[in-house]
């Protein structure tokens, strides 16, 4: 006797599906990080070229590319470098030569891109509050009715190999825009703001960053400051 056949479909593979809609998403997360900064780098180049750096007017504005100032210079002029080098060694072949070519010259002007994205985007004290900045990426805007203190507090990070941008702390969630895994300068708010990051948004009680001139930078909050403690704390 012959024994009825199992009508019931078969459970098609999820966790494969799973993993495709995982592999679609961080691709495209990818692509929507590389899109910001190019676009960043170009729109650097043209501020730089324009003489329009990315300041509210009356405000003061703070460098903090001086830790990685020389690495890029390098890089630059290594890229500068290299292209009569690969065109050299491609002029037998028209086409690979005129391909390098482009693409060492896209790739010099990229990493100046880069370098004036910091120059033209600088810290600022301004009236309406304090922006910190990272580069073309970020950009954090705090009035001054938000802000409790502002202080100086050397921070470094020894991690493996990428230290977290936010951490926790018994005074509330601390939000680290380091430079060469650095900090130097200490914001606390009177209480939580969202920080809007390239991939989501966040909120953070403390923004920690670097600025090439704390002390400065300081004294320029100060006077801002009403109502509230400017004060430099141990260095450590």
């Amino acid at each position: 006797m012959t024994q009825p056949e199992d009508s019931t479909p078969a459970t098609p593979p999820r966790s494969d599906a799973r993993s495709s809609n995982r592999l679609r998403t961080r691709l495209a997360r990818l692509a929507r990080q590389a899109w910001r900064w190019e676009v960043g780098v170009w729109s650097s180049l043209w501020r730089f070229a324009a003489r329009r750096p990315r300041a509210p007017k009356g405000g003061v504005a703070f460098a903090y590319h001086a830790p990685i100032r020389s690495i890029l210079v390098i890089f630059i002029v290594l890229s500068a470098v290299e292209i009569p080098i690969l065109d050299l060694i491609a002029r037998p072949w028209p086409v690979i030569r005129i391909t390098l070519l482009a693409a060492g010259i896209w790739g010099l002007m990229w990493m100046i891109g880069l370098l004036l994205g910091f120059i033209t985007r600088p810290h600022t004290v301004a009236p309406g509050g304090i922006r910190v900045q990272e580069g073309p990426q970020l950009g954090l805007d705090l009035s001054w009715s938000d802000i409790h203190s502002v202080a100086i507090v050397a921070d470094v990070a020894h991690p493996p190999p990428k230290p977290p941008r936010f951490t926790n702390s018994d005074r509330g969630r601390i939000l680290h825009l380091r430079v060469q895994n650095e900090t130097n300068l200490e914001i606390v708010l009177k209480h939580p703001v969202e920080v809007r990051l390239p991939d989501a948004t966040e909120t953070a009680r403390i923004v920690r960053f670097w600025a090439d001139e704390p002390r400065a930078m300081l004294e320029a909050a100060r006077p801002h400051l009403e109502g509230t403690s400017a004060s430099h704390a141990a260095q450590s």
